[in-house]
């Protein structure tokens, strides 16, 4: 099937790495990435919105419909932040987007990028985990098609991309062992994004993908 594909969060490493396989790939005809600043990546199939307020998309509303697939990559991190503002930057942000999206194309597959350790029981100690639970348990009760919420561990990033988060260069080479003594915990970000491809081409049996589900749909 034909893919086009609507990708938030395009200039941090995951967004940059699923684009850079999205326009890689043969079934993916369209990409339209919604960035707060210029991404600096030009290709045919690809079209960027410049736009700084996700909490308000009225403006580009029109731009958004027929597409049949979201890679939702946004995100920050929780690290010294407080849960109400948390909350806002990723629950309400995330679910504003998608709820936005949903209502202009029913038919489509939303995909959101969460996090090893979400707790889906909303109840747990850690903050960001109970706020990722509730995440992506609001976005699996929108009226998409399908919605799939992707949580990857640690990631190989893909070399030559220049959004690679500076540590990385640091423990990289952790990979290789990580992988081979707990699979259950590591994979390449390229993974990652052909898994979300496969999402919408041949879809998963189940909504929530840990990382040994999203080892599994990258071959197929």
């Amino acid at each position: 099937m034909a893919i086009k594909a609507i990708i938030t969060g395009a200039t941090g490493m995951v967004g940059e790495g699923v684009l850079h396989e999205c326009l890689q790939h043969p079934d993916v005809e369209q990409v339209l990435v919604i960035n707060r600043k210029p991404g600096g990546v030009t290709h045919p199939k690809l079209r960027e919105i410049i736009h700084t307020d996700f909490l308000n998309l009225t403006a580009i509303e029109s731009q958004l419909t027929g597409y049949n697939a979201c890679f939702f990559c946004l995100g920050v991190s929780s690290v010294g932040m407080k849960e109400p503002e948390y909350r806002r930057l990723t629950y309400d942000l995330t679910l504003y987007v998608a709820q936005t999206l949903a209502r202009l194309n029913p038919d489509m597959t939303f995909n959101y990028v969460s996090g090893a350790a979400t707790d889906s029981t909303e109840q747990g100690n850690s903050m960001w985990a109970r706020v990722k639970g509730a995440t992506e348990n609001a976005l699996l009760r929108l009226p998409f098609k399908k919605a799939y919420m992707f949580r990857p561990g640690f990631m190989k990033p893909t070399e030559g991309l220049k959004n690679t988060l500076v540590y990385y260069k640091y423990i990289a080479w952790l990979y290789p062992i990580g992988r081979a003594l707990y699979p259950a915990g590591f994979s390449t970000l390229r993974e990652l994004a052909l898994a979300m491809i496969n999402s919408v081409r041949v879809g998963y049996e189940k909504p929530i993908l840990e990382v040994k589900d999203i080892v599994k749909l990258a071959k197929q």
